[in-house]
């Protein structure tokens, strides 16, 4: 595998080269850290943690891109302000839904530098590009809420979050999004129960909800692990390995998962560089989903299009 952590490639560019930071279409290193990506349309929607700032909130950028390589930088969705949202705190894992009502809730990670405050922050805007407004907090039914995911079905959103105290919660969120209204399961590592998996995200295949995690190690790199069911509720299979045991997921950290078509996904990750976020690179990678089992492969670059075409 590539260790070339600090390459960067120019736009237009037909492939995605794994452990590298793109540029924008400005020319400028694409601030997709922690990325939450949704498809709008003929549209990938991107919104990551701009990272100008290092670990302390500056804004969420907001990018869209329509072969998930080039990306567009359409403006800040989110930018620092006073409070919940000031330049000493910290605002990470950008991810968001739509409601029913078409509006777009951005789900954050808000904290302050000594991650004392583990709160969930829910912002309201009428497009996916934003400018989103702050609207409310909340440790969800009372628990720590840290790195964070989000999933929706049929309509109904659920948020997922790691709680140090606990494990890593699933939670149905009110109709309106911007709260949480039950929990549906709280799942934990089989090692050590008392503690969950963080960056968690979910998709389902087939009939099979996949749960992705990785372990509580900071900015360093572990072998992330996923665990499967046929309901949000669980039985949740014991976890699993997602990459050859060692390679650290090949040196990376699940962001989101994204749907590609047929059995081909895209893992979303990040190589974290504790003292240079702003140019952390991406590992972004193929993913293969089928019958319970997921296979993350290493390529030195590859084409998502041609990975959907292939389905």
């Amino acid at each position: 595998m590539s260790t070339d952590s600090a390459a960067r490639t120019d736009t237009p560019q037909t492939l995605i080269r794994p452990g590298t930071l793109p540029l924008d279409d400005r020319g400028k290193p694409a601030q997709l850290h922690a990325a939450g990506i949704q498809r709008v349309g003929s549209r990938w929607y991107a919104w990551g943690e701009e990272k100008s700032g290092g670990g302390l909130f500056t804004s969420v950028a907001v990018y869209t891109s329509t072969d998930l390589v080039n990306w567009h930088f359409e403006g800040d969705a989110l930018t620092a302000g006073s409070g919940e949202l000031g330049p000493d705190r910290v605002v990470e894992r950008p991810k968001a839904l739509q409601r029913s009502d078409g509006r777009w809730v951005l789900f954050l990670h808000l904290d302050t530098a000594d991650y004392g405050y583990a709160r969930v922050g829910y912002a309201l805007a009428d497009t996916p590009e934003g400018p989103f407004e702050l609207v409310s907090s909340e440790r969800p039914l009372g628990h720590l809420s840290r790195d964070i995911g989000v999933y929706q079905e049929d309509g109904v959103g659920y948020l997922l979050s790691e709680d140090r105290d606990n494990g890593t919660h699933i939670y149905r969120l009110r109709p309106d999004y911007l709260g949480v209204e039950a929990e549906i399961v709280t799942v934990r590592q089989q090692d050590r129960p008392e503690l969950g998996y963080e960056s968690p995200t979910v998709v389902k295949h087939e009939g099979i909800y996949y749960l992705f995690g990785s372990d509580l190690t900071g900015w360093n790199t572990n072998d992330n692990k996923y665990s499967v069911a046929t309901a949000l509720e669980g039985p949740w299979t014991p976890w699993r390995d997602i990459a050859p045991v060692g390679t650290h997921t090949f040196d990376s950290q699940v962001s989101v998962v994204v749907p590609l078509g047929g059995d081909h996904f895209l893992f979303a990750a990040d190589r974290w560089r504790k003292a240079d976020l702003f140019n952390s690179p991406l590992v972004w990678l193929p993913l293969t989903l089928h019958d319970g089992h997921a296979e993350l492969e290493w390529r030195d670059e590859w084409s998502p299009l041609d990975e959907a075409a292939a389905r």
